[in-house]
């Protein structure tokens, strides 16, 4: 099973959204969490409302802090995927494990102050999308991640090694 985290910098829309398409289509291979770097302490009432219009279970969804996820306790993430601009050009913590990260620019459904539900609605449609195609991935491709990973941090500790003599 490959843990992905995606990173929004409020945590209460895309992100969220995100979490619950990837546990819904995850078949298993997947566990996906959700965080922010700035988090709102509570997710949009638009997000849920568009979640369950989807079908898709909001149970257990909260606005939470990455810190939840860069500590010896947090789960090991395989996979980090920023789902906002914002968040793409942040410092983030240093991930345990060092786990493969990827951008995908969803565009804020609460720009400029608006509360509409069709930019809910697209940002769903969007994240599902790349969702889909995300799962499709035959295993072997997502273990060549896992492979690269690996061998990064192989050469990382080779490196050092040669720094320290």
């Amino acid at each position: 099973m490959f843990n992905v985290l995606f990173i929004c910098t409020a945590n209460s829309a895309r992100s969220i959204i995100a979490e619950a398409l990837l546990n819904n289509a995850s078949n298993g291979r997947f566990q996906a969490f959700s965080a922010g770097s700035a988090p709102l302490g509570h997710v949009h009432p638009k997000t849920l409302e568009v979640l369950k219009g989807a079908g898709l279970s909001t149970e257990g969804l909260r606005s939470k802090s990455w810190d939840e996820f860069s500590g010896s306790d947090a789960p090991h993430m395989d996979l980090i995927i920023t789902v906002c601009d914002a968040a793409k050009g942040e410092v983030c913590p240093v991930w345990p494990g060092h786990p493969v990260t990827a951008h995908w620019g969803i565009e804020d459904p609460l720009r400029n102050g608006n509360e509409e539900i069709r930019p809910f609605r697209e940002a769903l449609r969007y994240l599902e999308n790349r969702i889909r195609l995300f799962t499709e991935l035959p295993m072997e491709k997502l273990e060549h991640l896992k492979l690269q990973q690996h061998m990064d941090e192989v050469a990382a500790l080779h490196h050092e090694a040669a720094l320290s003599k």
